[in-house]
């Protein structure tokens, strides 16, 4: 049980009966008890440094209010709230502060001194109101994490963080204070922290997918009482919060799929578009009109691609242009559409803008990226696609450019690259893969793919719907027809683009 009584404390609490201060109410003041009363008369004689709660407004004339605030003090009370005290005059205010007596408006005196009871001598009441505000909380439906930790907040008062030893990933109601997030230790069940930046009780999240994780509930000014509550209460709400990222994470995962495969139809049936496919793209706010300008990052190692793709996600949320993204391969494939040509200064700030993405990815994650070029149309959407995953393979072994090549930059590789189209490349493409093409479509098609996704035998076998023995035996047949070593850069890279050419 706690002896005292703090102010910060009561401002804390969630149902604190509209409390506000109006004059004096230092929030490092601290009260003994709390007396309530329905008039100053009715008050204890002693008030031995207690908080006085009338249940009725104070009275009109300054000269009253004023002798009022004096016998209250002239009692032995250091605080005084009341309903209606915003009507105190300055006089009456400065009186009070001179005095050393807080005065406090409340708009419901008896909320507030339950909240006090609970703090002062509640503290099961206190912790029994925390927890009841969380159950309402995982009653509700709510529609992802970030909606029930929102629900979670409101329903508690405080703000609510999911948070890892890096940062926050999620958060609520408030801000998580950087000092109190450093100050929380995540190796015990259940940790409290209270600091001058605020105070926090967090617990760890036992979710089977994701190590790591804590919940926390924080605010300012929270007494010990309130943090040990609000620690319970953190332990009620865990479960929920572990299971509310699994049943998100298996969403993102389906429609990870999803666009990833809507992805693969619309690059492979290129300028064969059909209505049905046209009407899925729409329903998922990818337009094929207008300008895009698309971009890829791929895998230098592997890698996790749909971490990589909610990284992406989430830092293309600040760019101030439709932007859409979607897991292909050993990488992600995205790009940026405007309804209306952009100004070559539009299109190097958006450039500059993924570089700095490619930048924040790569403290994460071992990639290289590739911009295309700017284009219009649906037509005009799979160019700058290709020309990005073309940037990003030469990116691959750019260490010079930070991993980092935009196709309209490379110079005599652009050349290369647009030859691939030309009368003199194809039949020297066709020469080339003659070996190939000589025993049927099957060996193209799936080098073609094992290329197109950065020599991945798994994400080939994927996105051909084969066994990844079948492709495994494919490619080696291939190079083995060739006689290349698809191993050395400029021959892998001559081979894409022979490819390329003899597919289109």
């Amino acid at each position: 049980m706690t002896e005292r009584l703090d102010l910060a404390a009561l401002l804390a609490h969630p149902a604190n009966g509209g409390l506000r201060p109006i004059a004096g109410a230092d929030p490092a003041v601290v009260w003994r008890e709390l007396e309530m009363a329905s008039t100053e008369a009715d008050l204890p004689a002693e008030g031995r440094g207690a908080l006085a709660v009338l249940t009725v407004p104070p009275p009109a004339t300054p000269w009253q209010q004023d002798a009022l605030v004096r016998r209250v003090r002239d009692r032995g009370y250091n605080g005084l709230a009341l309903p209606g005290a915003e009507a105190f005059g300055s006089g009456t205010r400065a009186l009070a502060e001179r005095l050393g007596l807080a005065l406090l408006d409340t708009a419901e005196p008896m909320t507030l001194a339950r909240a006090g009871w609970e703090l002062l001598e509640g503290r099961d009441a206190l912790t029994l109101g925390y927890v009841r505000r969380v159950a309402q909380s995982i009653e509700y439906h709510a529609v992802n994490l970030a909606d029930l930790l929102r629900h979670l907040s409101a329903s508690v008062g405080h703000g609510v963080a999911l948070i890892d030893t890096e940062g926050v990933l999620l958060e609520a109601g408030e801000s998580l204070p950087s000092a109190v997030h450093a100050a929380i230790d995540f190796g015990p069940w259940i940790d409290t922290v209270a600091l001058p930046e605020g105070s926090a009780a967090s617990v760890r999240v036992d979710s089977p997918s994701r190590a790591g994780l804590r919940l926390a509930v924080f605010g300012r000014g929270l007494g010990q009482q309130q943090l040990t509550a609000l620690a319970v209460a953190a332990e009620v709400a865990m479960p929920a919060v572990a299971a509310r990222i699994l049943i998100d994470e298996v969403a993102d995962v389906n429609d990870a799929a999803v666009a990833s495969g809507l992805l693969r139809d619309f690059l492979e049936t290129r300028d064969n578009r059909d209505a049905e496919l046209e009407q899925r793209m729409l329903e998922r706010g990818w337009r094929t009109t207008g300008y895009h300008l698309g971009f890829r990052l791929i895998g230098r190692t592997r890698l996790d691609t749909l971490q990589l793709l909610r990284f992406v996600s989430r830092e293309l949320t600040a760019l101030p242009v439709d932007s859409h993204a979607a897991t292909s391969g050993r990488g992600v494939t995205g790009w940026l559409s405007f309804t209306a040509p952009p100004s070559p200064s539009r299109v190097e700030e958006n450039v500059r803008a993924l570089h700095t993405l490619h930048t924040a990815a790569r403290r994460a994650f071992n990639v290289a990226t590739g911009v295309g070029t700017l284009e219009s149309g649906s037509a005009g959407l799979v160019a700058t696609i290709d020309g990005a995953a073309d940037a990003a393979r030469i990116a691959a072994d750019r260490s010079a450019t930070g991993h980092f090549v935009r196709i309209d930059a490379l110079g005599l590789e652009q050349l290369l690259l647009s030859w691939t189209e030309s009368d003199t490349f194809v039949p020297a493409a066709e020469s080339l893969l003659a070996p190939l093409i000589a025993r049927g479509p099957e060996l193209v098609e799936t080098l073609t793919a094992y290329l197109d996704h950065e020599s991945g035998i798994a994400a080939t076998a994927d996105a051909l719907g084969l066994h990844r023995n079948t492709v495994s035996t494919r490619v080696a047949r291939a190079q083995e027809l060739l006689g290349l070593d698809l191993g050395d850069p400029e021959t892998r890279l001559a081979v894409h683009l022979a490819c390329r050419a003899v597919r289109r």
